[in-house]
C-alpha cells in the first residue's frame, strides 16, 4: 500500500507538541503540504517534518486543491475547526480534528453531517482515549467486570495552570476556558468508558472568583483585562439510562488536590475503577473482603509503541492511520465526539441562565 500523503492546516503549539512529532515517530505516512496564516511558521513545520519537496500554504484553499493528498489535520483555534473540516471533507480529504470539535454544538453537527455525505473518515483528536490506562479499563468494561456504570465522576482539575499563550484567552477563538479546553478531555474518555451517549439533562455551573490567578501560575501572567474566561467551571449529566456524571474543569482553583485531565472515577454495579496520571486502580469484593488491584502499565509487549506517558502521544496516530488503511471506524467517531460538545455547551447555557438544559425537547 502507498504510503498516505498527509496536509497540515495549523502549525503551531498542538501540531508541534503533538501531532507533527508523533507523525515523524512512527513514520508511516509523508506530510507533503504545510498552511498557516504566518508563513515562517509553516515553512519551519515543513523543513523539520516535511518531505524534501514538502508545499507551503497561507491560503488553507490552495492545499485543498492538491488532489494527491489524502488526509488533512486541523490544528487551528477552535472557531474554525468546522469550517476547515468540512471544507477539507468536502475536497475528497479524511479529517483529523483537534479537540474540541468545534466552537459550537451546532458547528459539530455541521461537521457529522459533512463526513456522512462525504464518505471520508472524520475523527477527533481525544487523545486520553489511546491511554494504556484508558485501554486496559475499556478492556475491564467490554468484559462485563464493572457490571453498570452508573456513577461516574470527570476531573481536569489544576490549582494554578492558566495557559497565557496563543488565543486560550480569547474567547471568540475558543467559546470558552478550562471547561471546553480541558474538561473537554475528561468527559469524553468518561463517555468512552461508559459507551453512553445519550444525555437527558444537564445543570452547569462557572466561576470566576479566584483572586489574582497569574500568581503561582507556571507560565506567568496576562494584560490587565486579557483573560476574560472562567477559572472553574462544573456539570451535573443525568443520562436517559439514569447514570450521573458529574465534570469538575478548572484552569484555577483554591484546592489541595490537583487532578490532571483524562482522570475519571467509574462506579459499576460489579466493581469500580479510578483512571489517573499513569494510575489505574480496580476496586471490588472478593472472597468477603474489599480489594484494590494496581495493574502494571508502565511497559507493554512492544517496546516504545505501548506504556504510560507516550511522548508524543503516538498510538493515536497509529490507530487513526489503521482506520484509514484498513478502512474501518476510527476509536473517535463524529457522532461521539458531537455529544461531547453537546454537553459542554450545556453546561455552559445552564451556567448562564441559572436553568436545567434539557435534551430532545423535554422540559
Amino acid at each position: 500500500m502507498a504510503r498516505l500523503r498527509i496536509g497540515i492546516i495549523g502549525c503551531g503549539g498542538i501540531a508541534n507538541g503533538k501531532h507533527l512529532p508523533a507523525l515523524k515517530a512512527i513514520d508511516r505516512a509523508d506530510i507533503v503540504a504545510f498552511c498557516d496564516l504566518i508563513e515562517e511558521r509553516a515553512q519551519k513545520a515543513a523543513k523539520e517534518y516535511g518531505t524534501p519537496d514538502a508545499k507551503v500554504y497561507t491560503d488553507y484553499r490552495e492545499l485543498l486543491k492538491d488532489g494527491t493528498i489524502d488526509v488533512v489535520y486541523v490544528l487551528t483555534p477552535n472557531r474554525s475547526h468546522a469550517d476547515l473540516s468540512i471544507d477539507a471533507l468536502n475536497a475528497g480529504k479524511h479529517v483529523m480534528c483537534e479537540k474540541p470539535m468545534a466552537k459550537t454544538a451546532a458547528d459539530a453537527r455541521r461537521m457529522v453531517e459533512a463526513a456522512k455525505k462525504s464518505g471520508k473518515k472524520l475523527t477527533i483528536g481525544y487523545q486520553h482515549r489511546h491511554k494504556a490506562e484508558a485501554r486496559y479499563v475499556k478492556a475491564l468494561i467490554e468484559r462485563g467486570d464493572l457490571g453498570e456504570i452508573y456513577v461516574a465522576k470527570a476531573y481536569a482539575i489544576r490549582r494554578r495552570g492558566t495557559p497565557n499563550w496563543g488565543v486560550f484567552l480569547n474567547e471568540y477563538e475558543q467559546g470558552g476556558g478550562p471547561l471546553i479546553d480541558i474538561g473537554t478531555h475528561s468527559l469524553d474518555v468518561t463517555l468512552y468508558l461508559m459507551n453512553n451517549y445519550k444525555p437527558r439533562m444537564v445543570v452547569g455551573t462557572k466561576y470566576k472568583m479566584v483572586e489574582h490567578p497569574e500568581e503561582g501560575n507556571p507560565w506567568g501572567g496576562w494584560k490587565e483585562g486579557e483573560n476574560t474566561m472562567e477559572d472553574a467551571a462544573f456539570g451535573f449529566i443525568v443520562m436517559e439510562n439514569g447514570a450521573t456524571i458529574t465534570l469538575d474543569a478548572t484552569w484555577a482553583l483554591n484546592t489541595d488536590h490537583p487532578i490532571q485531565e483524562g482522570s475519571c472515577r467509574l462506579c459499576g454495579s460489579k466493581a469500580g475503577a479510578w483512571i489517573g496520571r499513569n494510575e489505574v486502580i480496580v476496586n471490588k469484593v472478593e472472597f468477603g473482603r474489599q480489594v484494590e488491584t494496581r495493574p502494571n502499565l508502565s511497559a507493554g509487549g512492544v517496546a516504545f509503541y505501548d506504556g504510560v506517558q507516550e511522548t508524543p502521544p503516538i498510538t493515536e496516530q497509529m490507530r487513526w492511520l489503521d482506520a484509514i488503511e484498513n478502512d474501518t471506524d476510527p476509536v473517535v467517531l463524529p457522532e461521539q465526539a458531537c455529544v461531547v460538545s453537546e454537553i459542554l455547551e450545556a453546561i455552559y447555557t445552564s451556567a448562564k441562565t441559572g436553568k436545567p438544559v434539557y435534551f430532545n425537547g423535554e422540559e
